[in-house]
C-alpha cells in the first residue's frame, strides 16, 4: 500500500470518527493539514467508495472473509461435509505451518541471535 493510499484511509477513518462527510475535498483538507502529498486521484476514490460502501461496516468486519462461506455454505446440505473439509483445511494449514517451521529453521544454519 502506497503511502497516499494510507493518508486517505487515516482522513477517512479520522472523518467517519467526528462524524464528518467522508468527500474528497474533506480527505484532501486532512492529508495536506498532515503534510502528506498525495496523487490527486485518490480523495476521489475513497470518497466514491465510501458513497457506496459504510465505513463502519468495513471497520467491523475486518478479517471475517474466509470462514464464514464455508461455515455458511455447509448448512443446506446435511453439514456433514462442510465440516469434513474445515477440518481438511485446518490440517493443511497446520501442515504448511511445520514446513515453514522447519524452513526457517535451515535458515538459521543451527544457531539465533536470540536465543
Amino acid at each position: 500500500m502506497s503511502t497516499s493510499e494510507l493518508a486517505c484511509v487515516y482522513a477517512s477513518l479520522i472523518l467517519h470518527d467526528d462524524g464528518l462527510d467522508i468527500t474528497g475535498d474533506n480527505i484532501q483538507t486532512i492529508v495536506k493539514a498532515a503534510g502528506v502529498t498525495v496523487e490527486p486521484y485518490w480523495p476521489g476514490l475513497f470518497a466514491k467508495l465510501f458513497e457506496k460502501k459504510n465505513i463502519a461496516d468495513l471497520i467491523t468486519n475486518v478479517g471475517a472473509g474466509g470462514g464464514g462461506a464455508v461455515a455458511a455454505g455447509g448448512g443446506g446440505g446435511g453439514g456433514g461435509g462442510a465440516a469434513a473439509e474445515g477440518g481438511a483445511a485446518a490440517e493443511e494449514k497446520k501442515e504448511e505451518k511445520k514446513e515453514e517451521e522447519e524452513e526457517e529453521e535451515d535458515d538459521d544454519m543451527g544457531f539465533s541471535l536470540f536465543d
